[in-house]
């Protein structure tokens, strides 16, 4: 039996290392195709000041990228030694999406970054852009293996149990690639993480007007952010309600704490926009409802219903025991594999093996677990309410916030008067950190959601965890918080200092190249 302070501190690591490499990952996303975006306006008109803008930004996607490399490499490494039974357990399929990510996108990503650097001098236009553009695929293909990955943990597809070997198995990797929750995860994610680097490009060129400083140069940057951040904002929201009724499916414990639904109630069902659950008691209190909404919004139907908590701890309760069986035909396989009575007990109910194991927590011997312990471990399944339920709407908030934002930001850049807007601009500065906020609420919207289980349904997370000792998870926290911090604030200087110091300066024009170009503007500038 494995030590819960031990499982909850390695949780708490892992939470910790995730949360703080999620801080780049997003920023990383969606400024590499702002940079291809940019630098598709040098090539495809000639005008220097575009490669100037596309130099700029680049700097600070390199130094971006690097300290997120360093955040990330960490994280795979803990799988083995914080969560060596899950690593056992899943690491057929675990490790292929990741094995891909490696070989595929990360090594495309940082061979091209180095020519995306260095190779302004050495390549023609055409070939930098090619370059930058592979440099944004290689970011966001690397996010797409990644979520592959976490989507299997959240709605395990393309793979079964093998009671020989003990281990999830590979079935079939296209079923593992494109399912539902994958392609939905992965596209809401990069959409965001575009909303993101949207955000800082008109938050930094917006200190850059008010400052009076590269004016030039912060306005179209700006003008470029805010289009790219108005599309990806109304991109982001409405996938993100796709991804909502694709998990509510999957996942249906997530979505009734997400909502705050203690009850299951006849549709048409009201959204609860402010309530405060209390786990404890299975209530709200003080509920601000929305009559009409949650339906709508999770079944696409005005007379929907949606399970509450009450009905998913029954439902988690049946399984529970159907499960045991499963667990005790494994308990024999381990000694007599080839046992044909403890084979058919366990293809039998094998589909509710993980909810067996839930019980095990509680009982040492499945088949004695009381009704008392199945109830328990029922209640187990529903995620902590009021986390979820915050997080989800502080998330919602602040998209809702960045797209009124991003609306009023092209009317006026649209208008070339967005540089006498100073309450607009300093709104700008002010959002900065909004989506990366709204980033790391999404983050715990989705894990926390998927307790109790690493792998729903499969398997519980009290079995995932490596034996070490509450000394041992204490001490390395630690270290790992430190170290993190500390790449944090290497981050923060080096961004602000080279903000401060601002692009290179101006080249000044020449005849020549007024007469080269001169045809190439398009009427109406970006």
């Amino acid at each position: 039996m494995h030590d819960p302070s031990v499982v909850d501190l390695s949780r708490l690591q892992f939470a910790l290392t995730a949360l703080y490499h999620f801080l780049f990952v997003p920023l990383t996303l969606g400024l590499s195709f702002l940079l291809a975006a940019m630098e598709t306006v040098y090539v495809t008109t000639g005008n220097e000041i575009y490669k100037r803008i596309t130099q700029f930004w680049g700097k600070l996607f390199l130094i971006n990228f690097a300290i997120g490399v360093a955040t990330g490499l960490t994280m795979e490494f803990e799988f083995g030694t914080n969560w060596s039974f899950y690593s056992s357990f899943v690491g057929d399929i675990f490790g292929a999406p990741l094995a891909i990510e490696g070989l595929m996108a990360f090594f495309m990503e940082a061979t091209f970054i180095g020519l995306m650097t260095f190779g302004w001098e050495r390549l023609r236009p055409g070939q930098h852009l090619a370059v930058t553009y592979l440099v944004a695929l290689g970011s966001n293909l690397s996010a797409l293996w990644i979520l592959v990955a976490n989507s299997f943990m959240q709605n395990p597809q393309g793979a079964h149990f093998n009671p020989a070997t003990m281990r999830m198995e590979l079935t079939s990797l296209p079923d593992l690639i494109f399912s539902y929750d994958a392609q939905a995860k992965f596209v809401h994610t990069s959409i965001a993480g575009y909303v993101t680097a949207a955000v800082f490009v008109a938050g930094v060129s917006a200190w850059y007007m008010l400052k009076n400083r590269h004016a030039e140069l912060a306005r179209r940057s700006f003008r470029m952010a805010v289009l790219f951040g108005v599309l990806a904002t109304a991109g982001v929201i409405t996938l993100g309600d796709a991804l909502g009724f694709v998990g509510g499916q999957a996942q249906p414990t997530k979505l009734a704490a997400m909502e705050g639904l203690w009850k299951t109630q006849p549709g048409p069902m009201p959204f609860n926009l402010v309530a405060f659950p209390s786990q404890e008691k299975r209530v709200n209190t003080g509920e601000l409802q929305v009559p009409y909404a949650l339906s709508l919004l999770v079944t696409h139907s005005v007379n929907g219903s949606v399970p509450g908590v009450d009905q998913l701890e029954r439902d988690a309760a049946v399984r529970i025991r159907d499960g045991i069986p499963a667990v005790a035909a494994l308990q024999t396989l381990s000694s007599r594999p080839d046992d044909p009575a403890a084979l058919a007990q366990f293809h039998a109910h094998e589909h509710d093996l993980g909810y067996g194991f839930l019980v095990q927590r509680y009982a040492n011997d499945v088949t004695q677990a009381t009704d008392a312990q199945i109830a328990t471990a029922a209640k187990d399944t529903i995620p902590q309410v009021a986390p979820m339920f915050w997080s989800f709407r502080a998330m919602v908030a602040m998209g809702l916030a960045m797209l009124a934002f991003f609306v009023l930001a092209t009317i006026y850049t649209m208008r070339n008067n967005v540089q006498h807007k100073r309450w607009l601009l300093k709104m700008a500065v002010w959002m900065i950190p909004v989506p990366f906020i709204a980033c790391e609420m999404g983050w715990l919207v989705a894990e926390l959601g998927r307790q109790p289980w690493t792998v729903y349904g499969m398997l519980p997370t009290w079995m995932s965890a490596s034996t070490h000792s509450v000394g041992y998870m204490i001490f390395s926290i630690a270290g790992f918080v430190a170290l993190y911090t500390l790449f944090i604030l290497i981050e923060m200087y080096l961004m602000v200092r080279t903000i401060r110091i601002g692009p290179a300066d101006e080249a000044p024009a020449t005849a020549a190249n007024s007469d080269a170009h001169a045809g190439r503007y398009s009427p109406v500038e970006i």
